[in-house]
């Protein structure tokens, strides 16, 4: 009796993904050559409500047990601080409960990720509010697989544009907000991606997280925390009420480092 591609266990690891960062939050369960399942819902209501049933049905659907997982992969952020949180404490639990490794990802990668066919640079822009956006400038090689080619800001968009010297690719929710003042300031070398591809998907989580995961680097999950690039505006009001100086968080993430230091 001939086998069916059913028949046919997915090439290992497997990894459960998570993005919770945005307003689309997903999940994913990949392998080492394919998406197996993956779940998506545009929502501004909190994903909380939703995500550990979703993380349910994801591997219900895909006949996935726990016990066959390699691995749990996290989106770290930038984003939604409350977003962050949950997700990472979601699956922090998740990982202590099962013994799985956990290993992040930035959600910046993730959505530079979807464009390794892409020849210009690539700059994903999250809003992050109080007219800032979180970005960073990646470029795909000749085997498409995006390379960051510096770190992880929160910046305005005028000053962002100030580093934009060549046609470049800009994809993310802050695009739909500051698209007009791109193209007044960059005109021809702003170049925009489709909007449906302004959000990061849990899939691309996951195949980041392959080798990742073929390096053993994991998270420590006891210790690990989301890259908020800035202190959230209840660490702000806590230092002024101390009377402290506003200090801006140093990211210190280079293009070179790996994810074990993708802890600021």
């Amino acid at each position: 009796m001939a086998l069916t591609k059913k028949d046919i266990p997915p090439k290992p690891p497997l990894i459960l993904a998570v993005e919770n960062s945005g307003m689309c939050g997903s999940i994913a369960v990949v392998s080492g050559t394919q998406c197996i399942a993956e779940q998506s819902l545009f929502s501004r209501l909190t994903h909380s409500k939703r995500l550990l049933g979703s993380i349910e049905q994801v591997m219900a659907e895909s006949e996935i047990k726990w016990e066959q997982l390699d691995a749990i992969a996290i989106s770290l952020g930038p984003g939604s601080f409350t977003g962050l949180r949950i997700g990472l404490s979601t699956v922090k639990g998740l990982a202590m409960a099962t013994g799985t490794p956990l290993i992040g990802v930035s959600s910046l990668d993730a959505l530079a990720s979807q464009f390794g066919f892409v020849t210009m640079p690539i700059c994903p822009i999250l809003d992050a509010r109080k007219k800032e956006v979180y970005t960073a400038l990646f470029r795909a090689d000749s085997r498409g697989e995006i390379n960051r080619e510096s770190n992880y800001l929160v910046t305005a968009p005028e000053k962002l544009c100030e580093q934009i010297d060549e046609p470049t690719l800009f994809v993310g929710d802050g695009t739909e907000i500051y698209e007009n003042l791109l193209k007044e300031k960059l005109g021809e070398k702003a170049l925009f991606a489709p909007p449906q591809l302004y959000f990061a998907r849990a899939a691309s989580i996951g195949f980041l997280a392959l080798s990742l995961w073929e390096e053993k680097n994991f998270l420590d999950t006891a210790s690990a925390v989301p890259i908020y690039v800035r202190a959230s505006e209840a660490e702000i009001n806590f230092k002024k009420k101390l009377g402290a100086n506003e200090s801006p968080i140093k990211l210190s993430l280079s293009p070179s480092e790996g994810n074990k230091e993708l802890q600021p």
